[in-house]
């Protein structure tokens, strides 16, 4: 502490010697600037009496200058000795130090320990000025840039929100105009295409407009014309779309994001993206299970690993899967790369052959390769009278007549073949088709999704079950045997279920036996383009209109579809039976691909007819019901009310009671 006061003391000698110093030397300068003044006021008067002499004698005025200038430099070497004299004692003076003088106290703020602490650094590259910013590189746009408007905002400076933002859309169409039922055409198969394949209407909407904008204007169109079609053409509120659809849309948009509030310095947590476990075909699948149960027997370490693999994918396999597209298998049938190369078409080697897979006939095959494909092309829908139904659709110059026809016949004959991918769209479609028709059948059982059919089941056997008929019955005590398997028509049932076929129609025909009825079988398979569900509907009839009942659809067979057919009108299945045929007529005796009816008088065979004009035959089942109905003398409000199937329906019960005592399946149940 005694060096830090000495130390302190000789600072406050210091400053009070510096203080005096100054003192004494403004001192001195005050009196040093008035001895000069008093110099310069004796010059002025010399210079006003040269003035006033100066005419006098200008030699005497010349020599006087020449002595007043060697006086003036005189004074000015007098003056500088004199200071330099002067601050020789100012320094001798301020070498000898004052004794009297107080010593001097520091602040308290210097005096404190922190102040001793404190690193006084000069860093010589602190108040350097920053380098500019580098001015961002200019893209380069070409005169054929598409987005060149876009890129030339970016250039200048312009911020991406403010380019994103979109001006004002100009529409140059009014509500009501010639488009107006094309906008509405289009509107309304967005909402038949989302209920079909169950997609959302967005997602539609996104792909026929290409913008939900331009949807909601045509949704915002059909409001104001239906709104005039109510109230008149007095009610109209506006004539373009305003846009407030797609502001609202917007706006639930965003109050539909949940905004979640993050606190300062909260640690978000990142979760993994889970490997999504790739669904296996039922091969694969096999393998993995095969791979599993060899580690298992060989209790090989990795046996666990593997029993994990394959539960999940089986698990995976076995899951519904809603996003994913639908895999559709195409068969044999329907492409060309299943079946083989056999020389039936070739590509078309041009440049829009080669973009669209186009092919064409290939007119040097050998007969064995026309056999092969006419073999493998025979069960397709149409068939060759398809293929020259287009050929002629195309023709815009078509004529029928035999001289066009003779000029025409190798363009006629020519057959026009699809390409691999007009196959494959066609197969696609009609898979979607057929789901569709599943998923709306009531007679099928929805076993994914574990569902009975609509139809009321009244007796259930092993591949085939019988339900009740849609009221109103023209007939009352009526039943429909129906197979389980979705079916075009009876012809393509198996030999099992045929065999249950034939239970069922013997215990029906012994029960109305002991009503003290007669009963007639029929099936109508006249539509088969429309995949409906096989069924053979048992109507009883009076004991003694029985035996008149073949003449009745006799004459009507007759009378029904073309007048020259290529068929017979009537096949007559029972005679085939009673020739040799048996039980087996009716199947031997009609071709399952041709739209038929089939009525039987007898468990083994009955009549049969080929449509062959399915625009001439009567919609529906109403053919047999018109027969029916003039046999049993049936209201006209009756025979042409065609109902559908419910799944509560109150003629059950009491059909069960009569039936319970010929039901066949309680054979299989007690069993």
């Amino acid at each position: 502490m005694d060096g830090l006061e000495e130390f302190e003391q000789n600072l406050a000698a210091e400053k009070a010697e510096r203080d005096k110093s100054e003192q004494d030397r403004e001192r001195r300068h005050h009196k040093h600037r008035h001895h000069h003044r008093r110099e310069r006021d004796d010059e002025d008067g010399e210079r006003e009496e040269r003035h006033r002499h100066r005419h006098r004698d200008s030699e005497r005025d010349h020599e006087r200058g020449k002595g007043r200038d060697r006086d003036r430099a005189r004074d000015r070497e007098r003056d500088r000795d004199r200071d330099r004299d002067r601050d020789r004692d100012d320094n001798r003076h301020e070498e000898k130090p004052s004794g009297d003088s107080k010593p001097l106290e520091r602040d308290a703020w210097m005096t404190a320990p922190s102040a001793f602490e404190v690193e006084h650094v000069h860093r010589p590259g602190q108040n350097k000025p920053r380098s500019p910013t580098p001015e961002a590189p200019k893209r380069v746009i070409s005169s054929r840039e598409i987005n060149r408007g876009h890129l030339e905002d970016l250039n200048s400076g312009k911020s991406s929100s403010g380019l994103e933002q979109p001006s004002a859309r100009t529409v140059d169409y009014i509500f009501g105009d010639a488009g107006s039922s094309w906008r509405m055409t289009k509107l309304k198969a967005v909402y038949n295409t989302a209920e079909e394949t169950g997609e959302s209407v967005e997602e539609i909407a996104l792909k026929r407009f290409g913008s939900l904008e331009f949807f909601d204007d045509a949704r915002e169109e059909k409001e104001e014309l239906e709104r005039r079609r109510l109230y008149g053409e007095d009610a109209k509120t506006k004539d373009k779309p305003t846009g407030e659809f797609y502001k609202e849309r917007i706006k639930d948009q965003k109050a539909s994001e949940p905004v979640r509030e993050i606190r300062q310095g909260e640690i978000i947590q990142e979760n993994p993206a889970q490997p999504a476990v790739v669904p296996m075909d039922q091969t694969a699948l096999n393998r993995l299970r095969a791979q599993m149960m060899k580690a298992k027997l060989r209790k090989a370490p990795n046996a666990a690993q593997l029993e994990e693999e394959y539960n999940l994918a089986a698990a995976a396999a076995a899951a519904p899967r809603s996003n994913a597209p639908e895999a559709v298998v195409l068969g044999v049938m329907e492409s060309r790369q299943l079946a083989g190369t056999r020389a039936e078409v070739k590509a078309v080697d041009t440049k829009r052959g080669r973009e669209r897979g186009l092919v064409e006939e290939n007119t040097d095959m050998t007969i064995e390769q026309m056999l092969q494909e006419e073999r493998r092309t025979k069960g397709q829908a149409g068939g060759e009278g398809l293929r020259l139904a287009e050929r002629i659709a195309k023709d815009a110059k078509f004529d029928d007549d035999l001289e066009y026809m003779d000029e025409n016949a190798e363009k006629l004959a020519k057959r026009v073949h699809k390409s691999e991918v007009n196959l494959k769209n066609m197969a696609v479609s009609e898979f979607q088709k057929m789901n569709r028709i599943l998923e709306n059948c009531p007679l099928c059982h929805k076993e994914d999704k574990g569902l009975p059919p609509i139809a009321p089941v009244v007796s259930l056997a092993t591949r085939v079950f019988m339900t009740l008929p849609t009221e109103p019955e023209i007939s009352e005590g009526g039943a429909v045997i129906v197979p389980t398997a979705h079916r075009n028509n009876l012809l393509e049932c198996d030999d099992d279920e045929w065999e249950e076929i034939r239970n069922f129609m013997k215990s029906l025909t012994r029960m109305y036996h002991d009503q003290g009825r007669e009963v007639i079988f029929y099936e109508n398979a006249a539509a088969p383009h429309r995949h409906l569900h096989a069924a053979m509907m048992a109507i009883p009839i009076p004991y003694d209109q029985g035996a008149m009942a073949p003449a009745f659809f006799k004459e009507a067979f007759l009378s029904s579809d073309e007048e020259w057919s290529q068929h017979r009108k009537i096949i007559d299945t029972g005679a085939k039976a009673r020739d040799g045929m048996g039980r087996s007529a009716f199947r031997r005796c009609i071709a399952k691909e041709m739209p038929y009816f089939h009525v039987w008088f007898t468990l083994d065979g009955g009549l049969g007819h080929v449509v062959e004009n399915a625009d001439r035959w009567p919609k529906g089942d109403l053919f047999a019901r018109e027969i029916i109905g003039g046999i049993v003398d049936a209201d006209a409000h009756i025979i042409k009310k065609q109902g559908r199937w419910a799944k509560l329906d109150n003629r059950v019960d009491g059909f069960k009671k009569g039936w319970r005592k010929f039901d066949w399946t309680r054979v299989l149940a007690d069993a």
